[in-house]
C-alpha cells in the first residue's frame, strides 16, 4: 500500500499519529461537537484539524481518550475508524443524532443501537450483505446502564443506516421512490427504532478490524409522529447523548483495568 505520508506516521486524512490519541475514542459526526464532548475530559487539547476530521485528546479517569469527528456518512466514518485504529484505538463510541421511526421514539429521547440495517454502500467493501452489522455487547451494556442511571428515557434496538439524507426525508420525489418507500415500510413493520447514517459502516468495519464499537444517539425528531399528527418538537441538543457516552466510557475503562 502506498504511504502518502512518506514514513512520518501521520495518518493521511485525520492527520494524527500514534502518540496523539488514546486507546478509546468517541466519534461525533459534526466537527463542532468535538470541543463540546472534549469539555468532559481533563486537559483536553486539539491535536489535529483536517477536512471534516477534528481530533481532541484528553483524559478520563486518568486514561487517555480522544474525540474525532467523522463527517457525514459511512465512507468518511470508515476512514476515521481505520486511521484511528492504525494509531492504537480499539474502542469506539459513535455519539450522534438520529430521526425516529418507531412512534414511541420521541424527540429528545436516547437511542442505543444494538444493530443496524445495512442500507448503505461502505460496508459492502468489507463484508457481504449477509453479514450483520451489530454493536459490541459490552458497549451496549455500558451505554444502557449509563442511560438508566441518569434517569433518561431511552430505547435499545436496531437502527437504519442510509447514504442519502434526502432519500429518507423526501423519498417521493426520487426516481427510485417505490424502492425507498417500500423498504421504509418494512423498517417500520420490523420495529426499527430510528434512522441515521454511520453506524452500519462502523459496526462492519469494526468487525473487520477486530475492535469494538457502539453507538448512542439523541433523537432530533420523528417524521412518523409528524405524519400521524402527534407531538413532534425539533430538539438539536445532544448533551444527554454525550453524557451517556462519557459515563459508558468510564465504565469500560474501569472494567478493562479490572
Amino acid at each position: 500500500m502506498v504511504d502518502y505520508m512518506e514514513g512520518t506516521g501521520v495518518q493521511y486524512h485525520i492527520r494524527v499519529k500514534e502518540d496523539d490519541v488514546g486507546r478509546y475514542a468517541m466519534l461525533p459526526g459534526d466537527p463542532k461537537r468535538v470541543p463540546l464532548i472534549a469539555s468532559y475530559l481533563d486537559d483536553a487539547v486539539e491535536v489535529a484539524d483536517n477536512r471534516e476530521y477534528v481530533t481532541y485528546t484528553g483524559y478520563l479517569d486518568g486514561e487517555k481518550v480522544s474525540v474525532t469527528s467523522t463527517g457525514i456518512g459511512g465512507p468518511s466514518a470508515a476512514i476515521a475508524m481505520e486511521e484511528l485504529n492504525k494509531c492504537g484505538v480499539g474502542t469506539f463510541i459513535r455519539v450522534g443524532t438520529c430521526g425516529g421511526i418507531k412512534l414511541d421514539v420521541m424527540s429528545g429521547d436516547i437511542v442505543i443501537a444494538t444493530g443496524a440495517v445495512r442500507q448503505e454502500g461502505t460496508g459492502l467493501h468489507y463484508a457481504p450483505i449477509e453479514f450483520p452489522a451489530v454493536a459490541d455487547y459490552g458497549i451496549v451494556s455500558a451505554l444502557t446502564d449509563s442511560a438508566r442511571e441518569q434517569g433518561l428515557r431511552f430505547h435499545t434496538g436496531v437502527v437504519q443506516c442510509k447514504d442519502s439524507f434526502y432519500g429518507q426525508l423526501d423519498p417521493g420525489r426520487m426516481p427510485v421512490s417505490g424502492e425507498l418507500l417500500g423498504k421504509w415500510e418494512a423498517w417500520k413493520r420490523l420495529g426499527v427504532l430510528a434512522s441515521e447514517m454511520e453506524s452500519a459502516a462502523l459496526f462492519v468495519v469494526a468487525a473487520s478490524l477486530g475492535v469494538r464499537c457502539g453507538s448512542v444517539f439523541s433523537v432530533v425528531s420523528n417524521q412518523e409522529r409528524d405524519a400521524e399528527g402527534l407531538q413532534n418538537p425539533i430538539i438539536h441538543d445532544t448533551d444527554r447523548a454525550i453524557r451517556v457516552a462519557v459515563d459508558a466510557l468510564r465504565k469500560l475503562i474501569k472494567a478493562d483495568r479490572g
